[in-house]
């Protein structure tokens, strides 16, 4: 039984900030920094800027997800997932809305430090950010419940998040750069995938449309597959285009991710699923290092 949690306390926040899943803000910034470096532009005033407001953002969208699937009912008492902060009581709406407003402006405050280094125009990125952290889960037309969320978080998590680190290192965008995010952007959807395959019968009751709720539960084992393995391989493929053949290292991800995919499939449902969120998490940090060290190298 879980110990009791006082309203609004410190307790409180940390669960609904939900660290386990700050890798997913991490890890884009990681790569993009990695990348910086390997054409001799790492700049590390503008990386801690950015990785403290990827970690805002991603915290803002936690909070924004636990409030609005509470008013939404999508976390009733069948949730399979870890228990959430607003409809266990834990924090009060009103609270849940001051701290969400906090967060963002924190956030966005470690943002405009990119102006010291960058231009104006970076202004558009962070506010097309928060708009993004708002409508994932909210809004007239919410994309997690659209089944637009994989490719939000591919786009977001990937090109933008990647793209923007590299870019406010360096003023350049490659193609190797576009081929790099993208990969980053399919690994950090392996952790979506597993919560959407853990909550399709939950999902569909409450009228949330995935993909997998869309497509069903063997679409959903196979683009877990496919998330983390073409996100590999197409690393894999822009690093030996440029004979770097510590690409070999990435085959180290793609044996746990494999491991991964056949615990997903022999679990196949349940709350036995959650182990799947941790080791998805590492699977994707250990992504991010290895193509990390591969670049730097």
């Amino acid at each position: 039984m879980m110990e009791e949690i006082k309203q609004n306390s410190a307790k409180a926040w940390l669960l609904a900030a939900r660290p386990k899943t700050l890798a997913a803000a991490i890890v884009p910034v990681l790569v993009g920094c990695a990348m910086a470096f390997h054409d001799g532009k790492f700049a590390w005033r503008q990386a801690l800027a950015c990785l403290l407001f990827a970690i805002m953002m991603q915290i803002a969208a936690n909070l924004i997800n636990d409030l609005y699937d509470y008013l939404k009912g999508s976390d009733g008492e069948d949730r399979l997932g870890p228990l959430r902060a607003t409809s266990q009581g834990w924090i009060s709406e009103s609270a849940m809305k001051k701290g969400i407003a906090i967060v963002i402006a924190a956030g966005c405050l470690c943002g405009l430090s990119l102006l010291f280094f960058t231009n104006w125009k970076i202004i558009f990125v962070g506010i097309f950010c928060v708009l993004f952290a708002y409508f994932y889960t909210s809004g007239p037309y919410p994309l997690s419940y659209n089944g637009l969320g994989d490719i939000a978080v591919v786009l977001f998590f990937g090109l933008v998040a990647v793209g923007f680190t590299y870019y406010v290192q360096t003023f350049e965008w490659t193609c190797d750069l576009t081929f790099i995010s993208i990969a980053t952007g399919l690994v950090v959807n392996t952790l979506l995938v597993v919560n959407n395959y853990r909550d399709r019968e939950t999902d569909a009751r409450s009228g949330k449309r995935t993909v997998i709720v869309r497509f069903g539960e063997t679409f959903g084992k196979y683009l877990y597959l496919f998330s983390g393995l073409s996100a590999a391989f197409i690393s894999i493929a822009v690093l030996m285009l440029s004979s770097n053949y510590y690409a070999a290292l990435l085959l180290a991800y793609v044996i746990l991710h494999i491991f991964s995919w056949k615990k997903l499939c022999k679990i196949n449902k349940g709350k036995e699923l959650n182990v799947l969120i941790g080791e998805s998490s590492r699977n994707m940090l250990i992504f991010a290092v290895l193509l990390s060290v591969a670049l730097c190298v």
